[in-house]
């Protein structure tokens, strides 16, 4: 590279990378395949509209790759259609609550506290703005049960237009099968935003909401699918043409979902971003997924056991998917966002995140969030996590000790260095 401002920092980030552990869930390690994809000449080319149909011409390979695309996360996921223009999981949300939702329509979904998401109504995003939320929470804590009676109460009495099955920082199994019987008792557009465990459910280690009813699934592409950043969007119903409006009727959200995203709120698609998603989608198909899958949540469910025994206070007691959630405060007086410096100093990567009803402010939570898949697709396995929870244990109590967190960045690093490669 002739930039050599751009070039140095792209180096430091390697490094990074590579010398140290990533555990924030959010975040993976993508191939050289994918990497190609995104960095291939398809970023020149300009293809407002969808396959067949398209505003510019030349699209002979763009149609080509977006179909392929749109074939794979279709079997990946068993949906009927599936929208890979979206340019993140935000957008994603945003365009199925355009699809369906008039102004001041209500949407039952997540507490943030709880392990919601931002695009779940939080106050400060643009949905919160136009549409009205409100929320289910955690009946326990302690075990991550959700309270489904009261799920069922709220959503009887406000009549939500969508309930939203999804999560951010939930460690435990979301119960399909009673959200979907609530659902129809009131009416509801089913809608789960699955970013997290999307590649969970495509390695058969996780439930998969449409089995039970659900009409439409979000997602991001990187996470625990291990692609390019940006969004998808799966739902079930007809197919018709995205430039003909059809009535508002379930039956017919694939095309109102891709009406909502193009023209109603992206312009071109990212083409190059759609050609990763086709690799990804197509390394999620293999076999060797479901090992990884499994690996992934193996390894959480070990290193949630390691923090246990040295006393950490776990949010839902541990973990059925690939994250965990600290409760610092209750477990060594310190706040989230300390403990994420502190980590972050010996090369464990985590990031502060707030825990049920919590009382410090979003900036200075008490909670730190943190994840196995970049681990697992580094090639860790579940007799490393001992060392990793004693690598954490120790660096939160020398927070204070310069040399002794050298110390231990030089332990991180060194092991960190024979792992694989980052691609």
């Amino acid at each position: 590279m002739k930039d050599e401002k751009v070039a140095e920092i792209l180096n430091n980030e390697v490094l990074r990378q590579t010398e140290g552990l990533e555990l924030i869930p959010s975040e993976n390690y993508v191939s050289k395949d994918v990497l190609t994809a995104l960095g291939s000449v398809l970023t020149n080319k300009y293809a407002e509209g969808y396959p067949g149909r398209r505003y510019y011409g030349g699209q002979q390979n763009t149609d080509a790759i977006e179909r392929l695309a749109i074939e794979r996360a279709k079997q990946l996921f068993g949906a009927d259609h599936a929208n890979v223009q979206p340019h993140s999981g935000a957008a994603a949300n945003e365009a199925v609550y355009s699809a369906w939702l008039k102004p001041g329509d209500t949407v039952l979904a997540m507490d943030l506290s709880h392990g919601g998401h931002l695009t779940h109504g939080a106050a400060v995003t643009r949905s919160a703005q136009l549409y009205r939320f409100v929320r289910y929470k955690m009946k326990d804590p302690t075990t991550g049960e959700i309270d489904y009676d009261e799920l069922r109460r709220i959503a009887h009495a406000e009549q939500p237009k969508i309930i939203l099955a999804g999560f951010s920082a939930y460690p435990r199994q979301l119960d399909y099968a009673r959200f979907a019987e609530i659902g129809r008792e009131v009416g509801a557009l089913l809608m789960a935003d699955i970013a997290h465990i999307a590649g969970l459910i495509a390695g058969g280690v996780a439930d998969n909401p449409f089995k039970y009813g659900f009409h439409v699934m979000t997602s991001t592409t990187h996470k625990t699918l291990r692609g390019p950043r940006g969004g998808l969007i799966l739902s079930r119903g007809i197919v018709g043409n995205p430039l003909v409006k059809p009535p508002v009727a379930l039956e017919h959200i694939p095309t109102l979902i891709d009406r909502a995203v193009f023209p109603g709120m992206q312009g071109g698609p990212h083409m190059h971003t759609i050609a990763a998603k086709a690799v990804a989608f197509g390394e999620a198909l293999q076999p060797e997924f479901t090992d990884y899958a499994r690996a992934v949540v193996a390894n959480a469910q070990a290193l949630a056991q390691e923090l246990l025994q040295r006393g950490f206070t776990l949010i839902g007691g541990g973990t059925d998917n690939h994250l965990l959630l600290i409760d610092m405060v209750a477990s060594r007086d310190v706040d989230g966002k300390t403990a994420e410096r502190a980590l972050d100093a010996i090369g464990l990567t985590v990031n502060a995140n707030s825990v049920p009803d919590d009382p410090r402010p979003q900036f200075a939570p008490s909670g730190i969030r943190l994840g196995t898949p970049a681990i697992t697709t580094r090639g860790m396995q579940p007799k490393d996590m001992a060392m990793v929870a004693g690598w954490i244990d120790t660096a939160i109590t020398v927070r204070d000790d310069t040399e002794a967190q050298r110390q231990l960045a030089q332990e991180v690093q060194a092991v960190a260095r024979q792992l694989k490669a980052i691609a």
